[in-house]
């Protein structure tokens, strides 16, 4: 975890947001409500909207763009046009200075949102943090689906089909999962390629590992494979494998 300043408290109007960009290429969004602020990712995740351009009553962040909602408290979606919730970031004050805790990308992985405290920190723990630069090759069709991925920061795109001919493909970013190949049985070999598209870093956990963890915990184990299941679906159902 890392500790960011953003900004002098008396910047944020009363119930009011102001969008600031950080020296590590973080976009993120401080709100008042009273007497609290509260910090969320800077970009809506649907389309990359800034969202402080968006509308704020003191309680409801409403997206300009598709009018996607969230709860400023939690971050969660209001509504029935949100689909994911805003990825919050720890608070602190101290002396009229904000500063933001930004924690691991695990947090923000919708795969993993519903998991116990004590997993999560089991899996934070087998995580491996790397960084790639523009062009990275992160893995190739056929290469082994030894290990799975969370898009820390960046962009990855995905280029789909087994000869390595086909043109379809897709870009992720951030909390994103993906060679999620890694946890299914008799899949041993990657039918995708991904590629950074800019400087990216990435959580790169072990398929078995992260098995053996959710197995040691059958409700968050539960819970992780019916997301997966509904991820694959969505993906195969419209793009293609990963």
């Amino acid at each position: 975890m890392s500790k960011i300043r953003i900004c002098n408290t008396a910047e944020i109007p009363s119930n009011g947001m102001k969008e600031y960009d950080t020296e590590g290429g973080l976009k993120v969004l401080i709100a008042n409500a009273g007497d609290t602020y509260y910090a969320y990712q800077g970009l809506c995740p649907h389309q990359e909207v800034c969202l402080a351009e968006g509308y704020y009553d003191g309680a409801v962040l409403t997206c300009h763009q598709h009018l996607w909602q969230w709860d400023i408290t939690t971050g969660k979606e209001v509504g029935t046009l949100a689909e994911v919730p805003l990825e919050k970031y720890e608070v602190q004050v101290e002396d009229g200075e904000i500063f933001v805790v930004q924690s691991s990308a695990l947090k923000a992985a919708q795969l993993f949102m519903d998991v116990s405290d004590d997993t999560l920190q089991r899996l934070d723990l087998l995580a491996r943090r790397e960084k790639y630069g523009s062009g990275g090759v992160l893995y190739n069709i056929g290469d082994p689906t030894d290990d799975l991925y969370i898009l820390e920061s960046g962009r990855v795109e995905f280029l789909i089909g087994r000869d390595g001919t086909s043109p379809a493909g897709f870009v992720l970013r951030k909390g994103e999962v993906f060679g999620w190949a890694a946890l299914l049985e008799n899949q041993e070999r990657r039918i995708a390629k991904a590629t950074s598209l800019e400087d990216s870093v990435l959580l790169r956990l072990n398929g078995e590992a992260t098995l053996k963890a959710l197995e040691s915990d059958p409700v968050s184990g539960y819970l992780v494979m019916r997301k997966l299941s509904t991820l694959i679906t969505r993906h195969l159902g419209s793009q293609g494998e990963k």
